[in-house]
């Protein structure tokens, strides 16, 4: 009889074990996922195969588990056996999993508040479904088999987890935001500006935050912070009586969402950058982006303004009832335009109109896209009272935001850092930044995500531009270098020119590889696949 303890004791420690390591990855791909259901089981369905490997053992142990108790009685000689078997198979499973866990991530699991607390809801049920059924059925199949199913559920624990934490993590929020909306309104003489866009938001906040710096004391949200929860974080932690403007970024994958930004740090003035087919799966339409996008002038009080991009058609065609501040680069009735603009490896230069002044800019970043962000933060500066004058040096000293068009000397090398997140818009862009450079042209990308059902054509689009400009091409992703391999072909680029990668590894690898007779190696990195890709 001790042998059949020891067993299964054995069997419930590296159940347990693969249960932990197992609730840790998916609870990494849920943070991923932005703590939605929908997403999460979504990335269950596109990566079933995966799913399927970590759980497959479990089966084969069950089976270990009907053999050992056949018949109804406890198990003894082979049947102990097969136990331990089934033991040493998780064992293994976990020895793997946990190579796994420790293998370099993009991203790494925050350990948060929340995943803190839904980790302890999840090691409540845990608990309760192995020891209960000991407790009522003692040493049996049927307590051993409910075990098996706690590691096959392992993949859902973490969205059971959420539900349960549901009303918990509503308390929570709404504590911290009406926190943040004290704070707001304990600052009357603040003045608070929205940025949101389907891109080219934070590229433009870190510009406006520069040139508004010349005269006010700024507050910005770092890097991408423009969810709810994450301005709401800034607010609390940051913000302080001294500061007189706040530049907050607004994102969204929902609609509403961007209301509810507005609805905490009421806004006086709003700049939209971009509208386009970003995060069209969660949005499901582009009407439903213009309407979201929208919410931020459309929270503007009557004495706001709107700084709104024109060059942009799906802005430009929706049209605002409030005062509104229009930019761009068409030269046509914007109230601040760019013509004149000229590129080359060093920089850009360009003159800015306003009214009946005009006046030469130049800046270290390079393309025409940069020239429109530099525009809509011009736009803004100089409405909140900063003068033309005093904006030439702050522009000239701009830097590249770092992943968006990013240049970076590698070696005799160059490297175009355009990895955070990608677009239809943005990726031409990084291609036309690609093309005024003299040397042997390599994109390096895995295409672009979050794009619905116009995923698949867009990438195939973006393949044919690149043919147009690269003397290389590297895909990186299987199922990703599929449409733009497609796209490669229908513009008759030469096939032994391009190379699908399985890893971004693997893809620098082979630019390392490449022998360009003496050119030096520009290379454009577009995009780049977060963990759960």
């Amino acid at each position: 009889m001790i042998f059949t303890y020891i067993a299964v004791a054995c069997f419930y420690a590296a159940l347990l074990a693969s249960c932990v390591l197992n609730f840790r990855h998916y609870m990494h791909m849920f943070q991923l996922n932005s703590y939605h259901a929908g997403e999460q089981f979504k990335w269950i369905k596109e990566n079933l195969p995966h799913v399927i490997c970590r759980h497959i053992f479990t089966l084969i142990s069950a089976t270990a588990v009907i053999i050992a108790f056949t018949g109804g009685r406890a198990p003894d000689g082979a049947s102990v056996v097969a136990l331990l078997a089934a033991a040493a198979i998780f064992m293994a499973v976990n020895i793997n999993s946990l190579f796994y866990g420790h293998k370099k991530v993009k991203k790494k699991l925050v350990y948060t508040p929340r995943v803190i607390r839904m980790t302890v809801t999840a090691g409540i049920i845990y608990a309760a479904a192995l020891i209960l059924p000991l407790i009522f059925c003692g040493i049996s199949m049927t307590s051993l088999l409910i075990a098996c199913g706690m590691q096959l559920l392992s993949s859902v624990a973490v969205i059971i987890a959420n539900v349960i934490n549901k009303p918990i993590e509503h308390g929570i929020n709404e504590h911290y935001i009406n926190e943040a909306k004290e704070i707001i309104n304990g600052f009357p003489f603040l003045t608070v500006v929205g940025l949101t866009g389907s891109y080219g938001k934070t590229s433009t906040k870190f510009f406006l935050e520069k040139l508004l710096s010349a005269k006010y004391n700024v507050l910005m949200t770092p890097e991408s912070y423009n969810t709810t929860m994450g301005v709401v974080k800034t607010v609390r932690g940051s913000l302080r009586a001294t500061h007189e403007i706040f530049l907050c970024e607004m994102g969204a994958k929902n609609v509403g969402e961007i209301k509810e930004i507005c609805d905490i740090v009421k806004p006086k003035y709003g700049l939209i950058t971009s509208i386009g087919p970003q995060h069209l799966e969660s949005f499901g339409s582009l009407e439903n982006i213009v309407k979201t996008k929208f919410e931020l002038a459309d929270s503007l009080p009557a004495t706001g303004t709107a700084f709104l991009n024109y060059d942009n058609e799906y802005i430009r065609g929706h049209g605002h009832s409030g005062k509104k501040v229009t930019y761009g680069l068409n030269g046509g009735d914007e109230d601040y335009y760019a013509d004149n603009i000229t590129v080359n490896e060093n920089g850009t230069r360009f003159t800015l109109h306003h009214k009946n002044e005009s006046r030469e800019f130049s800046t270290g970043l390079i393309g025409a896209h940069n020239v429109q962000n530099i525009v809509g933060a011009i736009a803004a500066a100089n409405t909140l009272g900063v003068e033309l004058e005093a904006l030439v040096m702050p522009v000239r000293r701009l830097e590249s935001v770092p992943h968006r068009l990013q240049i970076i000397k590698r070696g005799a090398d160059t490297v175009i850092d355009d990895a955070f997140n990608s677009n239809p818009s943005g990726a031409k862009a990084a291609l036309d930044t690609l093309a005024v450079f003299d040397g042997y042209k390599i994109l390096v990308t895995p295409g672009m995500i979050e794009l619905g059902e116009k995923e698949y054509e867009l990438n195939k689009t973006f393949g044919t531009q690149a043919a147009a400009v690269c003397d290389y091409i590297i895909a990186v992703g299987e199922k990703q270098a599929v449409p733009i391999r497609d796209g490669v072909r229908t513009a008759g680029y030469p096939e032994e020119k391009f190379y699908a990668a399985s890893t971004l590894d693997e893809a620098l690898k082979q630019v390392d590889a490449l022998k360009t007779g003496g050119k030096k190696k520009i290379i454009l990195l577009e995009n780049d696949l977060p963990d759960n890709y």
